[in-house]
């Protein structure tokens, strides 16, 4: 399946323009943009341009509601609850990790647990929020169960992503990764491609591999057993059990905190349920921030001046690729699948938004593409 580059800035006027049109407010548009745009800036196509369908669903539907108002339903100097009502995951994601900047501010640490959500994009974004600070970030959320715990055949726990973020020379240290294999949008980009996924990626109901994506993705939205191994694969002897034991700490900063739902109750009947948790904390309650910035840049740098492997050209850090796969969207574009793009002329048809001034006269090659939302 083929891609389209598109200009960055014509991307963000759509989301813009596509999301005050959903009833957002400008500058609550603007974060979910950014969010949206963060994730292609950095490669991630996953939670980029191709989540929008999600969205798009999900308003439609009544499981995202634009008017919602998070409340703060149990607060201490340095940790709160906010139940989200069901609101646009990023909007209360970005309230969430202000709230536990400003505490890690005052109080040296802030730590702040979310219910009732919905999806909130990349992880990324909100740890590197407190990084942008001088702060070291940490964001997790649980998910509509796609992750089979080792030994089992049925998904009980999401991707569950961990990202943490912290100030460090010639660019920041930047850690995002599910504790699944790989996400549930790295199987629907294989789905839009139709292709078959690796062998070690995912189970069937039966909890035996299985390449086909459409199988795991309709087992996974009917609930009928299966799903993505954790990180490490699908035996204990390749470290199964240590994803898995990730997942669950970020069912513990998100769902069991705040007491919201654990991903196994999440995205049934109507309600979302989602949960995130977030962290910052202040290193100046450790020492000098400059000194600690300097001492980590340094740890960084012989990281990658490290002696490489037999026929390795570099070792990377967390974060390098990242600042990499900026620099191309710059010069080249984002590359949208064109089955996303459909997705999006979908989306802009449905807003009455003028589709040629952003698509021209785009048609899909593949006519019969059916989103896996």
């Amino acid at each position: 399946m083929a891609y389209i580059n598109f200009p960055r800035e014509l991307l963000d006027k759509f989301c813009m323009e596509a999301f005050q049109k959903f009833g957002f407010t400008e500058k609550e548009s603007r974060i979910i943009a950014d969010v949206l745009l963060m994730s292609d800036d950095f490669g991630i196509e996953s939670h980029g341009m191709q989540r929008l369908v999600r969205y798009h669903k999900g308003i439609e539907s009544g499981l995202i509601k634009v008017d919602a108002k998070p409340e703060v339903v149990f607060e201490t100097p340095i940790s709160a609850v906010i139940d989200a009502h069901s609101a646009m995951g990023q909007l209360v994601g970005h309230q969430a990790m202000q709230m536990a900047i400003e505490k890690a501010k005052t109080s040296g640490v802030g730590i702040v647990s979310v219910k009732n959500s919905n999806h909130y994009g990349i992880a990324g974004y909100y740890a590197r929020l407190a990084m942008e600070q001088g702060l070291i970030g940490f964001s997790s959320t649980n998910s509509e169960a796609i992750m089979v715990p080792t030994f089992g055949k049925k998904a009980m726990l999401g991707s569950n992503p961990i990202a943490v973020s912290a100030p460090a020379d010639p660019y920041p240290f930047f850690f995002d990764a599910s504790t699944t294999v790989v996400t549930r949008g790295k199987l629907e980009m294989y789905n839009k491609m139709d292709k078959p996924i690796p062998t070690g990626w995912a189970v069937n109901k039966a909890g035996e591999s299985s390449n086909s994506a459409n199988e795991v993705l309709g087992n996974i939205k009917a609930h009928e057993g299966g799903g993505i191994v954790p990180l490490g694969g699908d035996t204990e002897l390749l470290g199964s059990h240590k994803g898995y034991g990730y997942g669950m700490l970020c069912e513990l900063f998100s769902s069991i905190l705040s007491q919201g739902m654990t991903s196994a109750h999440t995205m049934q009947n109507g309600f979302s349920g989602i949960c995130h948790g977030f962290m910052a904390i202040n290193p100046a309650y450790f020492g000098d921030p400059e000194q600690i910035k300097a001492h980590f840049s340094t740890y960084l740098n012989e990281l990658r001046q490290s002696p490489k492997a037999d026929g390795a050209e570099r070792i990377y850090t967390h974060g390098e690729k990242e600042m990499e796969a900026i620099k191309k969207v710059q010069k080249e574009g984002v590359p949208v699948n064109e089955n996303t793009v459909k997705e999006m002329v979908d989306m802009a048809e449905y807003l009455g938004m003028d589709v040629k001034a952003y698509f021209g006269d785009f048609k899909a090659s593949n006519s019969n593409f059916k989103s896996s939302y």
